[in-house]
């Protein structure tokens, strides 16, 4: 009987400290902290591909342009996306395997550097909306302003740059994913949503300056490889109906129809948990066993259907 074979997405939580410090040894002790859990899965005989989440090591490269931006030109966005998709992948490569080795499983893990393509003409292009980075005082932002990079006003809190964050279309390296899956190594891919690209008219690939989201991508990712299931890792332990009410419930199992009612109900908020049920039914309705929310200590009784929000077709 073959195994099974799960695409997991790591949240933020996974890779800093518990105040959200984003620290290099902050990283490098969440995460091989999360990899103790990802073993555990693997040694039993799950089949593996990670994911992950890459805004606090993102945010902190652009504080970096902001910082040398008048020594040293900016980096664009999707340099910043292949940068941290190849310093998050060493860094949990370095983790997992030691930890799988202590459990008798002698493993490679490897990172690829992945491209997602966009199409170029996404309503979210002509409508950048997506903040990333640090506030910053007018004046300051009026550089980058002068750049050609997009920011708006929130008030006291000062400037704060927006970026396109379209659609995720297709993984295109998936078939190197695969490959590495099938010879028995443990891939991690498609970190931060991917390397956003668009093909030109002329058939080259060209990177853009958007941010993808990540669940979003998981879940594209998940469908590309057959994944039988999508657990989507984050701080909480799944999602929340009337979350900051009196009446805030847990969803536990739940079908992808129910949950995408919900969703159109206006219940999940767009910037946090709105992208993770919605990949969540994106995945089953494509065909998938079933999709998990839930925290990163629980995604052994999530994958078992014990915990966390469960969405079955």
């Amino acid at each position: 009987m073959s195994s099974t074979r799960v695409v997991i997405a790591l949240g933020g939580n996974a890779m800093t400290a518990p105040g959200g410090s984003a620290r290099p040894d902050d990283q490098r002790s969440a995460l091989t902290a999360a990899m103790e859990h990802v073993a555990d899965l693997i040694a039993d005989g799950t089949e593996v591909v990670l994911t992950h989440g890459n805004g606090p090591q993102v945010g902190n490269l652009l504080v970096k342009n902001e910082l040398s931006a008048e020594v040293v030109p900016p980096v664009t966005l999707d340099w910043c996306g292949a940068q941290t998709q190849a310093t998050i992948g060493f860094t949990i490569a370095n983790a997992l395997e030691p930890a799988l080795a202590r459990r008798g499983r002698v493993r490679a893990v490897s990172a690829v550097v992945t491209r997602t393509l966009v199409d170029a003409a996404d309503p979210a292009f002509d409508h950048p909306a997506k903040p990333v980075g640090r506030y910053l005082p007018a004046a300051e932002a009026a550089r980058f302003r002068a750049l050609g990079q997009d920011w708006a006003d929130f008030g006291e809190r000062g400037w704060r740059r927006l970026v396109a964050s379209p659609q995720p279309a297709e993984i295109l390296d998936a078939p190197a994913v695969r490959a590495l899956l099938e010879s028995g190594v443990v891939p991690v891919a498609a970190g931060g949503g991917g390397v956003p690209v668009v093909r030109g008219a002329d058939g080259a690939l060209h990177g853009v300056q958007a941010v993808l989201d990540k669940d979003r991508t998981a879940a594209l990712l998940a469908r590309a490889l057959a994944a039988d299931l999508l657990l989507i890792a984050t701080d909480v332990p799944g999602a929340v109906l009337g979350y900051g009410t009196a009446d805030a419930c847990l969803i536990g199992r739940i079908t992808a129809a129910q949950l995408r009612g919900h969703l159109a109900g206006g219940h999940f908020a767009e910037g946090t948990m709105g992208p993770k049920v919605e990949a969540a039914v994106r995945f089953v309705e494509a065909g998938g066993l079933r999709a998990v929310i839930t925290g990163l200590d629980g995604v052994a009784d999530g994958l078992a259907g014990r915990s966390g929000t469960v969405v079955d077709p």
